[in-house]
């Protein structure tokens, strides 16, 4: 299964960037402008609407369109892990409908002093089976370019 992997350091500290990754507004902050993200739901694991932090069992519904381009694509997540230690702390979502046959993201956060190291892990699947597995080499650039805007907007908003 394909993974794409990319790390970075924010000049800030441990507990203020994992409170700014633990809410959907943060989700909404790092979005780069080109996808044109539109949160559509979410659904707290108590079954509320719009829960102040995602916990595990947390829904989220959102669309994109890309460079404004084409129909709006769906896709709903449920963060599935959620944990902290001193110094550290991760979740994960899942895709439970959306663009690719699988998509697992895991962000994951580590204290460094008073900065905070963010690595974001996503190990994915895309439709179409063989066709899908050929034209996997062409999804890294995609990836690289939103996972670098995700980066530059998390350290322009918390450092």
């Amino acid at each position: 299964m394909p993974t794409y992997e990319r790390e970075a350091t924010v000049e800030s500290p441990f507990d203020d960037v994992w409170a700014f990754h633990s809410r959907v507004s943060g989700l909404e902050a790092v979005t780069p402008d080109w996808l044109h993200l539109r949160v559509e739901r979410v659904i707290g694991p108590d079954g509320r609407p719009d829960p102040d932090m995602l916990e595990p069992g947390s829904e989220v519904a959102l669309s994109i369109r890309p460079f404004g381009v084409g129909p709006r694509q769906h896709w709903t997540s449920v963060i599935t892990d959620r944990e902290r230690e001193d110094g550290s702390a991760y979740f994960r979502d899942e895709m439970v409908h959306g663009p690719f046959d699988r998509w697992e993201h895991t962000h994951t956060f580590f204290a460094d002093g008073d900065r905070t190291v963010v690595l974001d892990r996503v190990d994915y699947e895309l439709p179409f089976g063989p066709l899908g597995d050929a034209a996997e080499p062409f999804s890294k650039p995609g990836f690289e370019a939103m996972f670098r805007a995700r980066h530059r907007l998390a350290k322009a908003r918390l450092e």
